[in-house]
């Protein structure tokens, strides 16, 4: 681009003599014919430094500079690039967690679930077993009570019936005549309770 400049400039020194020439008598001293030679010497030693120098010193930096904040742009995005992978992995091991996690916590509710339901069944098998138990020892101490309840009610009912009739007729009468006539009405009785 330097290049361009410096022989676009001799380029239009040397295209401008005409109007130079023309300008001559004017009476300004740089367009005098006669120091061209020394103003082309200057603008070519001026232009050359100029050019060594910003293609020597100048540009190399600057391109220098450019191609590092090329690599370093290019790291950046490099970087951004792996982030961005390594956080969709980490996302995916994130959901792949959580799914565990909600079977992981299925698995034991039903499984706690399926304790419980145990537990309580065996709790009312045992229960159920206690309480027949208890329905067969009461059904058992009523059959005794039945029983000794006749044979009491029995032994009242000769008492009694002895005792009255000592009251009545004055005189007391066999106890075993007694006992067999209200055996005889307790059975007659049970008889009819159990026909009813």
């Amino acid at each position: 681009m330097i290049k361009k400049i410096f022989f676009q400039t001799i380029f239009f020194n040397f295209f401008f003599i005409r109007e130079v020439f023309a300008a001559e008598s004017g009476g300004m001293p740089q367009l005098n014919p006669e120091f061209w030679v020394s103003q082309i010497f200057w603008l070519t030693l001026t232009f050359g430094i100029l050019y060594v120098v910003l293609s020597k010193l100048i540009l190399p930096k600057i391109s220098a500079n450019l191609e590092l904040r090329k690599s370093q742009i290019q790291e950046n995005i490099e970087a951004a690039e792996k982030q961005r992978e390594s956080s969709e992995s980490k996302l995916k091991e994130y959901d792949e967690i959580i799914l565990k996690s909600k079977l992981e916590a299925k698995n034991i509710f039903k499984d706690a679930r399926e304790k419980v339901l145990k537990d309580i069944n065996s709790k009312k098998e045992i229960l159920d077993k206690q309480i027949n138990e208890e329905i067969n020892i009461a059904e058992m101490e009523i059959e005794t009570l039945k029983k000794s309840a006749s044979e009491k009610i029995n032994k009242i009912a000769i008492e009694t019936s002895s005792d009255l009739i000592k009251k009545i007729i004055g005189t007391e009468i066999n106890n075993s005549s007694i006992s067999t006539i209200v055996a005889d009405l307790s059975k007659k009785n049970g008889d009819e309770n159990y026909g009813s």
